[in-house]
C-alpha cells in the first residue's frame, strides 16, 4: 500500500490548482521581511492587500468605508468557535458582504461587497501560496 505525505498531497494540490489557472506562489517568496513580502507575519492567512485590491476592483461604485468594513467582516467573521466562523466567512463569500454606507446625498444605503466574481472567474486573483 502506498503512503501519501502530506508534501504528496500538497504538490498534488498545487499541480490541480495551476492547471486550473490558479497562480502559485512559493511562501518565502512573499514572506515578511522579503522585497516582495505580502503579510507580515507567518501567522497572517490573509494577504491583507490582495483581499482589500479585490474588493476595490470588484465593488468600484462602493466608497473606501464600505469596503473597509466588508475587509473587517472578511477577516474577521462572528461566530463562537471554529465551525460557526467558517460557516460565516462562507456565507459572505457566495452571498456577499453586507454593509452600510452614506451616500453621497447623506442617506444610509445598504449594499452587498463581492469578494469574488461569480459570474467572470477571470476578474478574480486565483492565488495558492505553498509553505
Amino acid at each position: 500500500m502506498a503512503h501519501l505525505t502530506e508534501s504528496d498531497v500538497e504538490s498534488a494540490a498545487l499541480a490541480w490548482l495551476e492547471a486550473a489557472g490558479w497562480r502559485i506562489a512559493h511562501g518565502p517568496d512573499i514572506a515578511p521581511d522579503t522585497p516582495l513580502a505580502e503579510r507580515s507575519d507567518y501567522g497572517e492567512v490573509i494577504l491583507a492587500q490582495r483581499l482589500r485590491d479585490a474588493l476595490a476592483r470588484l465593488n468600484p461604485e462602493l466608497p473606501a468605508e464600505a469596503l473597509e468594513d466588508a475587509f473587517r467582516k472578511l477577516t474577521r467573521p462572528e461566530g463562537a468557535d471554529l465551525l460557526q466562523r467558517n460557516r460565516a466567512l462562507h456565507r459572505m463569500l457566495v452571498n456577499g458582504v453586507t454593509v452600510e454606507h452614506r451616500a453621497p446625498n447623506g442617506e444610509i444605503c445598504g449594499a452587498q461587497v463581492w469578494a469574488i466574481d461569480w459570474d467572470d472567474p477571470d476578474n478574480n486573483d486565483w492565488l495558492a501560496v505553498n509553505p
